[in-house]
């Protein structure tokens, strides 16, 4: 790495500033404390999503998209619809802008593309690690100074969930943050993937990342449930912006999906998992819950980001897909056309919603499974 010494370029730059507003007095409190009560580190694996560099932002990049995807090429594919719907609501037919947008899209659909230039607009797919604090008792859990609402009713689905915290944030390793979010930054700035079951390609790439993209910017934590295997913490859902989003994934799986999902659940065993789920519902907020001998937990899970010299880092070589570029929706003239003549006829048309072809059975089947950098959190 090269020396900076007068002026150190923003992917190397760390700003703190003390804050001496109440709130953030007690944020730097509960990061403290939750710093010292769960001191180790375990990084689960990467996670992908989509950004954007506008001429206005300078060198920061803004977040598109919630960053959970397990796959890059899921990413690409929520570029291409994000594009493909810029291209349908924002610009009519012979806009040369629209017809930037389509040849973006068309890209993404041939090429396994990592960045895309519309106009003056630069779009990039971006790489994060997925990493939780374990300490004495497990996984850490929601900071009492997370985001939350306890008083929600965990099992009532007429209310949306809440908006991300991730889409819009803004990546700028500059900018200035709270004394510990700038100390675990810099604790984290050597962390690569290290254990014997990776295979060595991916820790040597992984290494790399360390001089190729030095910096790190921590993004909104997330919050899943898990469960206490014999050796491990496993995570059992997707991330979800606020704790009780999480509580909310937990009591529909055991009420509903457990029975349905694991093999050789009785029906006394489901009705016992379903009157946990309606205890765990009814009483205060908790982030553990035990039955038929399972534990279950509420936990914290932080993405870090690492930033080079151009910005966020792209997937890398050893980064796996289940499946290459695809066409996700058909042609926005075919589309308009078939409106044009429903709207000409009185003839109800249906294709407004779908909007394209699905990928939903390739997607599905790849699941969460093949994350290179590790699924369970054990401590090691």
């Amino acid at each position: 790495m090269e020396d900076h010494p007068k002026s150190p370029p923003r992917h190397l730059t760390f700003r703190v500033t003390h804050r001496d507003d109440p709130v953030s007095e007690v944020m730097e409190q509960d990061a403290m404390r939750a710093a010292e009560r769960y001191p180790h580190v375990i990084v689960r694996g990467p996670v992908f999503g989509f950004a954007e560099q506008r001429p206005e932002d300078g060198p920061a990049w803004r977040l598109l998209s919630d960053v959970g995807d397990g796959f890059a090429q899921h990413s690409r594919d929520g570029l291409n619809s994000y594009l493909w719907f810029k291209a349908k609501d924002e610009t009519a037919p012979g806009d040369p802008y629209r017809e930037q947008l389509l040849e973006a899209v068309a890209r993404l659909e041939n090429e396994p593309l990592n960045e895309v230039r519309v106009g003056e607009i630069r779009y990039r797919i971006v790489r994060g690690d997925e990493f939780a604090r374990i300490g004495d008792d497990g996984l850490e859990g929601p900071r009492p100074t997370d985001p939350d609402d306890p008083s929600r009713d965990i099992g009532d689905r007429s209310r949306r969930d809440s908006a991300s915290r991730t889409k819009g944030f803004v990546i700028d390793h500059a900018s200035p943050t709270g004394i510990m979010e700038g100390l675990q930054r810099m604790e984290l700035l050597s962390l690569h993937y290290e254990a014997a079951r990776i295979p060595e390609d991916v820790r040597e790439d992984s290494r790399r990342a360390l001089t190729t993209h030095p910096g790190v910017v921590l993004l909104p934590a997330t919050f899943t449930f898990a469960e206490r295997k014999p050796t491990s913490w496993e995570p059992m859902a997707a991330l979800q912006s606020m704790p009780h989003e999480a509580r909310t994934t937990l009591f529909t799986y055991l009420s509903e999906f457990l029975p349905k999902l694991e093999q050789g659940v009785s029906e006394e065993d489901a009705e016992l998992y379903a009157r946990a789920a309606q205890e765990y519902r009814d009483g205060p907020a908790s982030d553990e819950l035990e039955v038929l001998g399972r534990r279950f937990r509420i936990i914290r899970v932080e993405r870090l980001m690492r930033i080079g010299p151009d910005g966020p880092e792209t997937p890398r070589p050893t980064d796996q897909d289940p499946y290459g570029p695809m066409q996700i929706h058909p042609p926005l003239a075919e589309i308009e056309a078939f409106h044009a003549e429903n709207r000409r006829t009185g003839t109800a048309g249906e294709a407004e919603g779908a909007g394209g072809l699905a990928v939903a059975d390739k997607r599905g089947e790849a699941g969460e499974k093949a994350r290179r950098g590790g699924s369970d959190a054990d401590g090691e």
